[in-house]
C-alpha cells in the first residue's frame, strides 16, 4: 500500500487531520498531525506506538515493518537541524536511514468521537450517563464529565491501577464515594477544566502533568484528583483504537508499548 492510502484510511476510519485544525482555531492551540516522514516507498508493515521513540524504531527494524504510527507527533517543533545529539532528530534520521515513513495522529485522535479522550472515560467506568463534554467539535470532542458506578475513593484508584496497568496513580483526597468524574487525556488540565469539572459537580478529576497551584484549585473545590502519567493517560485509548482498526489495515501490524513508561 502507500503512504497516502494509510494516512487517508486512518483519516476515514477515527478522524481526519481537519478536526486538529478545528480544535487549534477554537481554542488557539498548535499541533503537527498528519504525515511527518514520507521514505516514498511501498508500506510493507506498520507499527503503532504513542511515541517515536526507539523501542517502536527497533519493533520496526525487527519485523521488517516501513512505516510507524505515533500519536505524539515526531515533529512537534523547534526541531532546526538533524543532529544526533537531539534524541527527537536522532530518531528521524534513523527512520529516514532505514526507509521508515511516519505518520502521527495527535489532537484529531484525542477528539474523535471514539477517540483517546473518549476511551479514558470509559476506561475509567463512564457509564454514558450525564456525558459533557468542555470543547465540542464538529465531531468529538475534549473534556469530558460523566457519570461512573459508585465506588470509594480508595476502590477507584485500585481500579484505575488495574485498567490502565500501571502503578503510577498519584491521589489527592478524601476517601468519599465518586459517582462522576471528570477527565482530561494528556497534559489536558487548566483553568476551563478546573471550572468545568467543579460546575458539573464532579467528585473526581482525572488528568496528567498537572502543576501544584491546579490540584490545590481542585481540592479546594471539593473535587478529588488523580494523576496518571501522561503516556498511561493516552496509551490506553491509542491502543484502543489500535485494536479497532487494524484488520481493516491491510497490511501487516503490531503495536508498541513503552511499558517503562506507564
Amino acid at each position: 500500500m502507500k503512504l497516502t492510502e494509510i494516512f487517508k484510511f486512518l483519516e476515514d476510519k477515527v478522524a481526519p487531520v481537519a478536526l486538529s485544525d478545528e480544535l487549534c482555531k477554537k481554542f488557539d492551540m498548535y499541533d503537527n498531525s498528519g504525515i511527518i516522514v514520507n521514505c516514498g516507498n511501498e508500506i510493507s508493515g506498520a507499527v503503532f506506538s504513542l511515541d517515536l521513540s526507539k523501542g517502536a524504531i527497533e519493533e520496526a527494524k525487527k519485523s521488517g515493518y516501513n512505516l510507524i504510527v505515533t500519536h505524539h507527533p515526531a515533529i512537534y517543533g523547534g526541531l532546526s537541524r538533524i543532529d544526533n545529539e537531539n534524541p527527537v532528530a536522532a530518531n528521524i534520521a534513523e527512520c529516514v536511514k532505514n526507509g521508515i515513513s511516519v505518520i502521527s495522529m495527535h489532537l484529531n485522535f484525542d477528539c474523535a468521537p471514539q477517540g483517546i479522550d473518549y476511551h479514558l472515560m470509559k476506561g475509567l467506568g463512564g457509564n454514558g450517563e450525564k456525558i459533557e463534554i468542555l470543547a465540542k467539535l464538529s465531531q468529538g470532542g475534549y473534556g469530558r464529565f460523566y457519570s461512573v458506578k459508585p465506588a470509594d475513593f480508595n476502590q477507584f484508584i485500585q481500579n484505575i491501577k488495574t485498567t490502565f496497568k500501571t502503578e503510577r496513580a498519584i491521589a489527592y483526597g478524601e476517601n468519599k464515594i465518586i459517582k462522576t468524574a471528570a477527565s482530561f487525556c494528556g497534559a489536558g488540565c487548566d483553568d476551563k477544566a478546573i471550572s468545568f469539572a467543579a460546575t458539573h459537580g464532579a467528585d473526581v478529576l482525572i488528568s496528567s502533568d498537572m502543576p501544584h497551584h491546579e490540584i490545590i484549585a481542585l481540592l479546594g473545590r471539593g473535587v478529588n484528583v488523580v494523576l496518571l502519567t501522561h503516556y498511561a493517560s493516552e496509551n490506553y485509548g491509542f491502543n484502543k483504537i489500535y485494536n479497532a482498526i487494524s484488520t481493516g489495515l491491510k497490511i501487516p501490524s503490531v503495536y508498541h508499548t513503552d511499558e517503562y513508561l506507564l
